[in-house]
């Protein structure tokens, strides 16, 4: 029984070794993640308050859903002009409306991969 031990010695040192070494690395790494994470600080402009911030993002929302689509002549979706769908779309099929309702009444959807379409 101890000749089939001493048969396996070397590699057992070598498995050994191979796992002492990764765990330190593996530790190693884990010390260095913990220490370089610094916190994240949002610092407001003097004078504004989040509230600020938040009506002015709201009153732009209207000024883009409102904003002028385009649609293909042979397709049944619309798009917003920097939206990569309607960049696909060859320039003797393309459509333009000036507002979604528009698009809309011509019987065109919004396209499902074009962001902030309604």
């Amino acid at each position: 029984m101890g000749e089939k031990i001493k048969s396996f010695e070397p590699l057992l040192l070598i498995l050994a070794i191979i796992l002492v070494g990764t765990a330190g690395f593996g530790l190693g790494r884990l010390s260095v993640l913990e220490t370089a994470t610094e916190p994240v600080w949002i610092e407001y402009p003097e004078g504004y308050s989040g509230e600020d911030i938040l009506s002015a993002s709201a009153a732009r929302a209207p000024e883009i859903a409102g904003g002028e689509v385009v649609a293909s002549k042979n397709g049944s979706k619309y798009h917003y002009p920097w939206c990569s769908g309607a960049k696909r779309i060859a320039e003797k099929n393309l459509i333009t409306f000036s507002s979604i309702t528009e698009a809309r009444a011509a019987g065109y959807e919004p396209a499902a991969n074009c962001k902030g379409l309604q």
